[in-house]
């Protein structure tokens, strides 16, 4: 009995939920770039005034590059690579969480929960890439 090669792609679950980081993050950057302020109230930290708003012009494009990359990983179809970027970029929404946390305590609880399911959703996807490296 033949048995087929595992090829990681389009056939894939985790592939499908990188792709929908890498597309979200993506427009959070765009939207970061073009609306610095209404963006970062939405993140949960607000910028006082069009001067603190070149930071967040900065994160938008930062998180445009991010989201680019993860898009040409998915691509070239790299597996590990892509495993090991999302490894690591789980803590950016768990660091988002606390941060929010820090500055508004519960108080602006959407902002704090989208963080943490972000977090939440980042663990799921690296357990599914980690279950595609193992196959």
């Amino acid at each position: 009995m033949k048995q087929h090669e595992f090829i990681w792609g389009p056939r894939s679950l985790s592939f499908w939920m990188a792709a929908l980081i890498s597309i979200g993050i993506t427009f959070i950057g765009i939207r970061y770039s073009l609306s610095p302020i209404n963006s970062s109230r939405d993140f949960g930290l607000s910028l006082p005034n069009d001067n603190t708003a070149l930071y967040g012009s900065i994160k938008g494009i930062r998180d445009i590059f991010s989201g680019l990359t993860l898009a040409y990983l998915l691509y070239a179809r790299e597996l590990r690579a892509t495993f090991f970027i999302f490894l690591f970029a789980t803590f950016i929404p768990i660091v988002d969480a606390y941060v929010v946390y820090q500055a508004n305590g519960f108080n602006n609880m959407p902002a704090f929960l989208i963080h943490s399911c972000t977090a939440l959703y980042g663990m799921i996807t690296v357990f599914l890439l980690r279950n595609d490296i193992r196959r």
